[in-house]
């Protein structure tokens, strides 16, 4: 039996857009950049479509333990 699903388009973009939505993604965010060490900066950005967080080096330091290290896409999954 196939099931038919109708989403409301709005609503999803609202949700998707929401301050519970920002806030999770601000939370798994600082995670990452707390896992990665010290000179990460976190980012969330509400777009057209959707939120979206990111984090990104900040300083001299760490854009060298990145590069060298990988401190930071090794730090990724602390943010699930």
């Amino acid at each position: 039996m196939a099931v038919r699903v109708k989403l409301n388009s709005r609503t999803l973009d609202a949700l998707l857009k929401g301050d519970a939505v920002q806030a999770d993604l601000r939370s798994r965010a600082g995670r990452i950049a707390a896992a990665a060490g010290p000179g990460h900066e976190v980012s969330v950005v509400v777009g057209r479509t959707r939120a979206r967080a990111s984090v990104a080096t900040a300083t001299a330091e760490s854009r060298r333990a990145e590069a060298t290290d990988r401190t930071l896409t090794r730090a990724i999954d602390a943010g699930r």
